[in-house]
């Protein structure tokens, strides 16, 4: 059954003037309802899901940079902390080149004038974490203070590190040929040693057992 859609415009024409212009207004409301349901309510909906993916990308961007800064940060102090220990591991010689280096400050205390009395190396201490051995070395001089001075002053500017404790100084009555008076010097002379890695490894594996 076929609806007549037709128009009786001289009809219209005829109804109040009020009447006409609703007439003449639906067509145009039915299709701006059409309009907001088909069309802008959809696209509305997907703007705002746009928007809010938008939205938490954005943070995600903004945590991804603070993340990268924060990455470049730990990578820097990672070449401050490298460049650090490189510098301490210059000074800690491996085991085998202790003794190289014990001769040397016991060749800059025969330099300075030292009448060495005593030279006992003890037993080596291993630090807590494994990483460097102590070494120490008993060490009795008879020397005058300028000598010792000038032996210390060697010791100090040795390229590895070395630990001059427990100094315990006596005077003795004796001048030496310049009028110096004499001491004896007792002490320790502390040097250190990198643990290398196969017996860092060794340890580890007893600690292990």
């Amino acid at each position: 059954m076929a609806i007549n859609m037709d128009i009786n415009f001289k009809k219209i024409k005829n109804l109040p003037k009020n009447i006409q212009i609703l007439i003449v207004s639906i067509p145009s409301l039915i299709l701006i309802v059409l309009f907001v349901i088909f069309v802008f309510m959809p696209k509305n909906k997907e703007i705002n899901s746009l928007n809010a993916r938008i939205t938490t990308l954005n943070q995600e961007i903004v945590k991804s940079e603070a993340m990268v800064r924060k990455l470049d940060l730990l990578i820097e102090e990672s070449k401050m902390l490298n460049a650090k220990l490189a510098k301490l591991q210059e000074q800690l010689p491996e085991e085998k080149e202790v003794s190289e280096l014990l001769k040397q400050i016991s060749g800059a205390g025969l330099q300075s004038g030292l009448d060495i009395l005593l030279w006992k190396p003890e037993a080596r201490i291993t630090s807590p974490d494994n990483l460097y051995v102590e070494i120490p070395v008993k060490v009795e001089v008879k020397t005058g203070y300028h000598n010792l001075g000038v032996f210390f002053g060697h010791v100090s500017r040795l390229p590895r590190l070395v630990n001059i404790s427990s100094l315990d100084l006596r005077v003795k009555d004796v001048k030496d040929k310049n009028t110096q008076s004499l001491i004896t010097a007792a002490f320790t002379a502390r040097t250190f040693a990198s643990v290398s890695p196969a017996e860092m490894s060794e340890t580890k594996g007893q600690e292990s057992k």
